[in-house]
């Protein structure tokens, strides 16, 4: 049986568009005004790119630069599935040039049509469901420091350590620690440790192992524990902590400490 379903939904205030499609259709040759980055989710796909002939699989990274002539096929009978992500080239231009403090020269285009790679696809992933959920407190921030990472992922130029920025990175992050319930944009942080924004995403992570947005959603856990130790409603302390709700607040807790915040506010014996 035939299947074409496509989904399209337009951002305008993040200034992207979402697709998520799933298709046994085989696409003629054509062009996109914009940077695509997706993931493949099911089956197979062969494509001829501005980049050479290509093959995905389910797993697998593709990209698509404006301007870039493409199409695709199935690989078998199955179809295949796939969500992608449709940037302008300004929103990435700006992240790129953000990024060129840390290279020899800016890159203007992704180098791989496919890539398996599964630090990669995570990315994709946490960046996908942050545009499709938007809301809360950190939102651009999870926006922010994760877009550079999948293109650093997608560009051909290995990008060089800068460990003298690590000391600055310290205070970024006293100015989480000091503050973890605040709301703060990766501008911010970046300012405050006098780095541009990837570099400050690189030098955080070096120095704490974690992104800033992942190392802040420790301290809120943290702080959220001490709350719910001293007797604060679990609603209330997701409210005040900066989650979404009490349900995302309980999928965090779970994830970092593996048993739920209601079990942990049962009274001590």
């Amino acid at each position: 049986m035939a299947e074409h379903a496509v989904r399209v939904q337009r951002i305008a205030s993040l200034d992207l568009e979402v697709v998520e499609a799933a298709s046994d259709r085989t696409f003629s040759k054509h062009i996109h005004d914009q940077y695509g980055i997706g993931l493949l989710l099911h089956g197979a796909q062969q494509s001829a790119s501005g980049r050479g002939p290509v093959e995905a699989t389910a797993g697998d990274l593709i990209s698509v630069n404006p301007g870039e002539v493409h199409d695709g096929k199935p690989v078998g009978l199955q179809g295949r599935r796939w969500h992608m992500l449709y940037l302008s080239p300004q929103r990435v231009q700006a992240v790129l040039d953000d990024m060129a403090a840390d290279r020899a020269q800016p890159a203007a285009e992704l180098s791989y049509p496919v890539l398996r790679h599964a630090q990669a696809a995570a990315l994709f992933q946490t960046l996908y469901q942050t545009v499709r959920q938007p809301g809360g407190r950190d939102h651009a921030l999870v926006l922010d420091e994760t877009l550079p990472l999948l293109l650093a992922q997608l560009l051909d130029r290995p990008l060089p350590p800068a460990p003298a920025a690590d000391s600055a990175a310290g205070r970024a992050r006293s100015r989480i620690d000091d503050t973890p319930l605040q709301a703060v944009s990766l501008a911010e942080l970046a300012q405050e440790a006098g780095l541009s924004r990837f570099q400050l995403i690189r030098a955080f992570t070096r120095l704490t192992g974690l992104t800033p947005h992942a190392y802040l959603l420790q301290q809120r856990l943290l702080w959220v524990r001490q709350q719910i130790a001293a007797g604060m409603p679990l609603a209330e302390a997701a409210h005040a902590s900066g989650f979404a709700d009490q349900s995302h607040m309980t999928r965090c807790f779970v994830r970092s400490f593996g048993y739920t915040p209601g079990r942990y506010a049962q009274p001590a014996r």
